[in-house]
């Protein structure tokens, strides 16, 4: 069961912002153990993200989708506060999650919900 559920938890919830803290600190370990990979994906990824025919947030729409579909928590995590500096609204990404469960089906819906919470949390004003 993801971390971020209500049903059966016990144990205070983790939140998405603390979620991408902590995978920025184990993906900084991987990137030591493993340099050449590193800096190869980060090539890959430059590349991909590199201006061009998509803005930025068209891009990081398309790489929700896939993140959505792919049921990959973390990525739709750091593609929701890529899109949320990005400037795009709620109601795109609502517009996105729908184009996610209607290719995804059932367990795109789940994480659908999942990505409008951390949306949520992440555009929330800092108190």
């Amino acid at each position: 069961m993801p971390p971020y559920s209500t049903l059966g938890q016990k144990e205070p919830m983790m939140t998405h912002k603390s979620d991408i803290a902590d995978l920025r600190g184990e993906l900084r370990s991987l990137h030591k153990l493993n340099p050449e990979t590193a800096k190869g994906f980060s090539a890959l990824s430059m590349g991909a993200m590199s201006d061009g025919t998509l803005d930025k947030k068209s891009r990081e729409f398309i790489a929700l989708a896939i993140a959505v579909t792919q049921r990959c928590t973390p990525c739709i995590n750091l593609h929701i506060e890529a899109l949320i500096k990005a400037s795009a609204t709620r109601e795109e990404l609502g517009a996105a999650l729908a184009m996610c469960v209607q290719m995804g089906g059932g367990p795109a819906l789940m994480y659908a919900a999942q990505a409008l919470a951390a949306w949520d949390e992440l555009a929330a004003p800092v108190a």
